[in-house]
């Protein structure tokens, strides 16, 4: 497979919310699903936009959009579970960003999750899953900077690929 080569020739558009988003569609990112609940209720939503900030103590960002279902259930708890998932776990990906409609309490069916003590939810065979409490929250612009401190987390054992989206698709990582 031959790479694209960019022509130094054409014109450099403008950063309009269009031309925002094909540049970020065309970088390859893990798949996360974020989950929240709050006395009876609980729902989830699947990102992309996870990022590591600090190893000690240990810390990360995730992106929300204020809106979703999850961020006032995230925000009234102040705590929330980041989860990896595998390439196996396509079907959960959807779930969790409603893509058949599921809302709420329906998107953690067809999978294995446990409560942890603090009320968070991790799914028991993700690549990763993190126990976070609410360290701060950043608004910007369209959405809310949640950085949550790990207070634990779990490494799935031996080797697990990731599963990636890119380019508005599902794609895998090539091994050499």
């Amino acid at each position: 497979m031959s790479s694209p080569v960019l022509n130094a020739q054409a014109p450099l558009l403008a950063p309009d919310a269009g031309a925002y988003r094909q540049a970020f569609r065309r970088t390859a990112a893990s798949i996360w699903v974020i989950t929240a609940a709050h006395g009876a209720q609980r729902t989830g939503l699947t990102a992309t936009s996870v990022v590591s900030l600090s190893a000690a103590p240990a810390e990360l960002m995730v992106s929300v959009q204020p809106g979703s279902s999850t961020f006032p259930l995230l925000q009234a708890s102040g705590r929330f579970g980041v989860n990896l998932l595998t390439r196996t776990q396509q079907a959960i990906a959807d779930r969790f960003a409603g893509r058949d409609g599921c809302q709420g309490e329906a998107r953690y069916a067809q999978a294995d999750w446990h409560c942890t003590p603090n009320g968070v939810w991790l799914l028991s065979d993700a690549a990763v899953a993190m126990n976070c409490e609410v360290a701060e929250i950043v608004w910007r612009r369209t959405h809310a900077l949640v950085i949550g401190r790990i207070s634990a987390l779990r490494l799935a054992e031996g080797p697990c690929l990731p599963l990636l989206h890119s380019d508005g698709r599902y794609v895998e990582l090539a091994t050499r």
